[in-house]
Formats: structure tokens, sequence, C-alpha cells
């Protein structure tokens, strides 16, 4: 079975190791998450460029750049982008980025896991999307109304390689490359960990263990709500980028 069937919520599959290649948010999983909201700081209202707003506006991806468009309102698709290129915008901020490395980021954030195949362990998207944005990168840029440059689009494609590779795991290659686009690759990797409150087990929920980002631990409770926000706005109805925009324009961020 290729989505989740209408009778099982994703929490009750996560809990019997049965979820489907392609995962959708439920009200049954909602509520859930909602209710084990852990003791998060209070979230901060932090305040981005105007660069980084409109580039935020403008984040929603079209359905044709997925690999598979089935996965385009799935966990993975553009909701969890969405929120993914807001994360790495205030996480540039506290960084300290300037506006060239703040606009890579948030690229890439964008279309980190455009080349899924499936919300599972699908090991490798962050190479294929990698190979996909240095083929499409003008087409990319262009969306965010920018030229591509060489140097840019390296560094946006080895963050996104680098994104579902473990630290731990890293070849003397991918040190390498990591070296080339260091904090871009790792505000990217804190970015994505942070969205991880739409999972439907708390084991897979944020973890700093696995990130080297100092604001982390700070953004937990903004990443939360923006999950909770954005998801309640699709259940009930809004489309994938509108639910995450109210949320944006709920805390402020556009």
């Amino acid at each position: 079975m290729s989505t989740t069937p209408s009778t099982a919520s994703l929490i009750d599959l996560a809990a019997r190791g049965q979820l489907p290649l392609h995962q959708h948010m439920d009200q049954a999983t909602m509520e859930w998450i909602s209710d084990n909201r852990p003791d998060l700081p209070q979230a901060t209202q932090p305040t981005l460029r105007p660069l980084s707003q409109g580039l935020l506006t403008r984040s929603g991806l079209p359905t044709l750049w997925l690999a598979d468009p089935r996965l385009y309102t799935s966990l993975h698709g553009v909701r969890h982008a969405m929120r993914t290129a807001a994360l790495a915008a205030v996480l540039a901020e506290a960084n300290g980025l300037d506006d060239a490395d703040t606009t890579t980021v948030i690229l890439a954030a964008a279309v980190h896991d455009c080349q899924r195949r499936n919300d599972k362990d699908d090991r490798g998207h962050g190479a294929r999307a990698a190979i996909w944005l240095a083929a499409n990168a003008d087409t990319v840029w262009g969306h965010f109304g920018l030229t591509a440059t060489p140097r840019r689009i390296v560094q946006a494609a080895t963050s996104i390689r680098l994104h579902d590779v473990p630290y731990e795991a890293f070849t003397a290659d991918d040190r390498t490359d990591h070296a080339r686009a260091a904090r871009i690759t790792d505000v990217l990797k804190a970015a994505d960990a942070l969205d991880r409150y739409r999972l439907p087990k708390l084991k897979w929920w944020p973890d700093a263990r696995y990130v080297r980002e100092p604001a982390f631990d700070q953004l937990r409770g903004l990443s939360f709500d923006l999950v909770l926000v954005s998801e309640r706005a699709y259940l009930a109805g809004a489309s994938g980028t509108a639910a995450v925009r109210y949320a944006l324009a709920e805390k402020g961020l556009v």
C-alpha cells in the first residue's frame, strides 16, 4: 500500500511499525502531536530581514519539481519544505549570515527533499536532489527572482547532498565538501531537524545531539508552533502553501 489507509492514523501505524511509503497528516496524529508538546522555551518572535521574507513568500515549490508528485502533500512535501526554509532563515539571522549565504541556504532548504521517492528512510535522496538542483539551477533561482552563480550552486548542492548524511558518517570526501560550505550545511541540517515535530514517534523528534547549531534549542518552541499551526490549517482545508504562509504570518516571519 503506497498511501495511508483512510481508517488508520499515522500514530497508530507508527506504533505497529506499518507506516506506508507515502504518509499524510491526519487529525488523530495532529491531536497526538499537540497533546505531547514538550516542555519547550516560549517561542521567540524573530525578525527577518526583508530579503528573507521575500524569499519565504516564494518558497512553495511547483509540484513538477518533485520526483514523485504524491509526496507534494505528504510529510516530506511542500509544507515541510516551506517550514524548513523559514527555520533556515531564522538560523541564518542567529548566525549572522550575510545576504548571499542567507539566500543560498533558504533556496537549499526549499528544495532539499524534492527528489525523495517516499516518506520512509529514502537513503540517497540528498544526493539525488543535489544533482537535480545543479541541472535545474537557472529554473530554481529564477523561481525566487534571482540569478544563479556557479559558487552558490555548488554551495547549495553540497548542503543538500549532506543534509541526510549524519556527521559521524561523513567520509573524507564529505568532510572536504563540508568545509567548503560549512555554515550553510550546518544551518540546513539544523533547520531540517527542527521540523521533525511533524513525525509520529517521539523518538524521531528534534535532538540537538545530531546537529551543530548553538541556537537549536532556542528555536524548538517556534518550530513546534509552526508545525501545529500549519498542519491544523492544512487539515482544515487550506492548501499546503497557504497553510504554511498562515503560520509564518502568525509568527511574524513574513
